[in-house]
């Protein structure tokens, strides 16, 4: 009998599950659900992963890749955002006592970071970051080929490491945030502000459609200054934030994802430059390589995927 393993990745937008055979990182399925609709989000995740179980097999595990804060030893969600309901959600249980199989949760910048170390860019690394840089910034990080926790599961939130001390309000609540200055909606805030200043710039402030990252990313593409200043600031930020992790965490290498990191050479050379500019000893970057992730869209998905195959693996010490 075939056995497989069934993964999803929730978003605030949709959830995605797929069907992979254990042997295989090909998925037999792969479906799409809006998260928002008449029931919870939860039960359509559980019918969602339902309907994509084979019926000419047997099911090994099941993995989750969720957003926000969450417990990946209790498999607790404590907040999920622009998920209504998920706060303190017991999602594992709740999984596990529908399907009766072994069941993992995981946050989904920490699984992306699983992802591209087994299946992506990371393949041959032993320790290495990931950053997503999005709407907001996730991270997760491998050390000597473990997925680093930390006692509650909290470990890698870099997107809240202070670069700004009295800088722009987080989304978090606190001010001066990575995530604060260097997301995809801080880039927009800054040009925004900016404009208001009168700044010279093709791009323009419309009440009909808010300005975002991309049409800065564009606009620097086509040679605007305004665009390229707002990209080389945020890139300078997270290089400088990139260079204390080096000094934390020693990797060999470091995956930019998202949105924001296919904005090019206007974003990534002005974060390598602050990083070999911030770094205390340039051991750190001998033989360190900078580079985008491999899996795309898919990262959550094969993230997920990633900690399936673990299951088998030794739990963390606490």
């Amino acid at each position: 009998m075939l056995t497989y393993y069934i993964v999803a990745d929730v978003g605030g937008t949709h959830i995605r599950a797929a069907c992979f055979p254990t042997d295989s990182q090909v998925p037999t399925t792969v479906k799409r659900i809006s998260t928002k609709g008449k029931d919870p989000a939860h039960e359509r995740l559980i019918n969602l992963l339902d309907s994509i179980i084979p019926i000419d097999g047997k099911v090994a595990a099941i993995t989750v890749a969720a957003p926000g804060p969450l417990d990946p030893y209790e498999g607790i969600l404590f907040e999920a955002p622009n998920i209504p309901g998920w706060t303190n959600l017991p999602l594992k249980e709740l999984v596990q006592e529908k399907f009766n199989v072994p069941v993992a949760i995981g946050n989904d910048a920490n699984l992306a970071a699983l992802g591209e170390w087994r299946f992506g860019a990371g393949i041959g690394h032993r320790h290495l970051v990931y950053i997503t840089v999005s709407t907001g910034i996730g991270a997760g990080v491998i050390i000597d080929n473990q997925l680093l926790l930390g006692v509650h599961g909290l470990a890698a939130e870099l997107g809240h490491i202070t670069v700004l001390p009295d800088g722009p309000l987080c989304g978090c609540g606190k001010r001066g945030h990575l995530e604060a200055v260097t997301s995809g909606p801080a880039i927009a805030r800054w040009v925004e502000q900016e404009l208001r200043q009168g700044i010279p710039s093709s791009l323009s402030i419309s009440m009909n459609k808010p300005l975002t990252a991309k049409d800065v990313s564009q606009a620097a593409s086509q040679g605007d200054k305004l665009a390229k200043d707002a990209l080389a600031r945020a890139g300078t930020y997270l290089g400088i934030t990139i260079a204390d992790i080096l000094h934390v965490f020693n990797p060999s290498l470091v995956i930019i994802g998202g949105g924001v990191s296919r904005s090019g050479d206007a974003f990534l050379v002005p974060m390598r430059e602050a990083i070999s500019e911030h770094v205390i000893s340039k051991k750190y970057i001998e033989g360190f390589t900078l580079t985008t992730c491999n899996l795309g869209d898919e990262v959550g998905l094969m993230g997920a995927l990633a900690l399936a195959h673990t299951l088998d693996a030794p739990a963390p010490c606490q």
